[in-house]
């Protein structure tokens, strides 16, 4: 697809392996940013993570010299708050597994955290996951509760290599429930379809920019969306040899895909 980048008129972006992988910044961000401004693309954060508040990665990447607005950023965190009411009423009882992002945009949306006698029990990132958070997951989803997961990524890139993701955590709780979780962000069509509807975009017309086959480019697809994969994060190219998926254009990063696509 590189030949026909000029064609996209709306762009949906992972940050974890794309932008930054944990602490450390990947080179050309703030070029790139600027790019889709000066050509008009709109642009908008799509990111698995629910554990980091949308706040926050607009204060990352204004550190980094590319500012974009909250209104710019969906986290799995926000898809999930607002995919809920189609499963239980604001106001209802949810038992979280899972970080300050997640736990902010449930609150925000009306939802009542509670430790037990849940209605729903939500997973997302969580870093402090505990034997006792997943023993109590298991109670409350065996007593009845719904089970929703913000994400499936067992693994996300970090400056150390990979680390445990939301899927690892779901993966747990489903092992001692036999409950299979309904998720929200990459590749389901919930998380792609709120991106849409915020970029006012038609799937015709606007790419995804992910590093990762089973979640951005694989769910992208599924909503007839066209792809970029980078290679700075999870994908490898020995990977992508043994993979049934294949993206419509591959890049090393970010910068690589600038220059190619400011040529055009």
């Amino acid at each position: 697809m590189s030949a026909h980048l000029s064609s996209i008129r709306a762009l949906i972006i992972d940050i974890d392996g794309v932008l930054w992988r944990g602490a450390q910044a990947i080179p050309g961000v703030a070029e790139f940013f600027a790019f889709l401004r000066a050509r008009n693309i709109r642009h908008l954060i799509a990111s698995n993570n629910s554990a980091r508040p949308a706040s926050d990665i607009v204060k990352r990447l204004a550190r980094l010299g590319a500012p974009i607005t909250e209104d710019q950023v969906l986290t799995s965190a926000e898809a999930t708050a607002l995919y809920l009411p189609r499963l239980a009423p604001r106001g209802a009882r949810v038992f979280l597994v899972g970080g300050l992002g997640i736990a902010r945009a449930l609150t925000h949306a009306g939802y009542r955290l509670v430790q037990e006698r849940a209605e729903i029990v939500v997973v997302g990132l969580d870093p402090n996951f505990t034997y006792t958070k997943l023993k109590q997951a298991t109670r409350e989803i065996r007593r009845g509760a719904k089970f929703i997961g913000t994400n499936p990524d067992k693994t996300f890139p970090g400056e150390e290599g990979l680390a445990p993701g939301a899927g690892a955590m779901l993966a747990a709780i489903e092992a001692a429930t036999d409950v299979m979780p309904i998720i929200i962000g990459k590749p389901a069509r919930a998380m792609f379809e709120i991106a849409l509807e915020k970029l006012q975009a038609a799937p015709s017309e606007t790419a995804m920019l992910g590093d990762r086959l089973d979640t951005d480019i694989a769910g992208a697809q599924g909503v007839g969306l066209k792809t970029i994969l980078v290679l700075s994060g999870v994908t490898t190219r020995e990977m992508l040899k043994q993979a049934s998926i294949t993206p419509d254009a591959i890049f090393e990063d970010i910068l690589a895909l600038h220059h190619a696509w400011q040529n055009m």
